[in-house]
């Protein structure tokens, strides 16, 4: 199921970057893997997913000793607790939810005490909904002009999840809005970033992100099926 999964998404990415006017082979397809087994997670990168996306400090400890992501990135893609950093830096490829201050704080600290460069997105709370975290997009790009006060980070890009859309297309106004903002903060050029990270769109609206610039689709449900909550 899998297999069949992510040769159908790969399809649809194609077909969306196509229309788009795009090259399919600019977009990754990170698997969101939360709630899923090592046994899963394997097999989805046997398959040929880009990289794995882990919600859950806790889960992202357990695989990462099976060696579940083995053979590809694995990126932080939850919300993460400050006392929880030094479990995730310098243990994922990249840390896709940097949603406030203090966390940047704390991942630059510990980065500097590993004496590492630990790469990271700025995620934006692009729908400004209480129930979410992230930045602004005022404060993103504020903060992203003093991101080199923070020598051992390095911004990539950025990361946003838009309110659940009731139907296609309802999203990209929030889509296009991101890709402005990366516009925006490609522009004022500092040394340890580069922008070239748009991730945007799950399983229900990554052919509208892909249309409006995504550079990396959030997979989970497409792939795996439904998760037993």
């Amino acid at each position: 199921m899998i297999k069949e999964n992510i040769a159908l998404i790969r399809q649809r990415m194609a077909q969306a970057a196509k229309a788009a006017g795009r090259d399919p082979s600019e977009i990754l397809l990170c698997a969101a893997t939360k709630m899923n087994t090592a046994e899963a997670v394997r097999e989805a990168i046997a398959c040929g997913v880009d990289c794995c996306g882990e919600n859950r400090v806790q889960e992202l400890v357990e695989k990462s000793a099976l060696n579940a992501y083995e053979g590809k990135p694995v990126h932080f893609i939850g919300h993460l607790q400050t006392n929880k950093v030094k479990q995730v830096v310098g243990h994922v490829d990249l840390i896709q939810s940097v949603d406030r201050l203090a966390l940047l704080e704390c991942i630059e600290k510990e980065a500097a005490k590993q004496n590492i460069v630990q790469d990271i997105l700025f995620e934006i709370n692009i729908g400004a909904e209480e129930s979410k975290s992230g930045f602004t997009p005022l404060e993103a790009v504020e903060l992203a002009a003093k991101i080199e006060e923070f020598p051992h980070v390095f911004l990539r890009g950025l990361m946003a999840i838009p309110p659940i859309s009731k139907k296609i297309g309802d999203n990209c106004r929030f889509f296009q809005k991101i890709q402005r903002i990366s516009v925006d903060i490609s522009a004022k050029k500092s040394h340890n970033s580069s922008m070239e990270i748009l991730s945007m769109g799950m399983t229900d609206d990554f052919e509208d992100a892909i249309a409006c610039g995504s550079t990396m689709i959030r997979v989970g449900t497409a792939i795996f099926g439904a998760r037993n909550y």
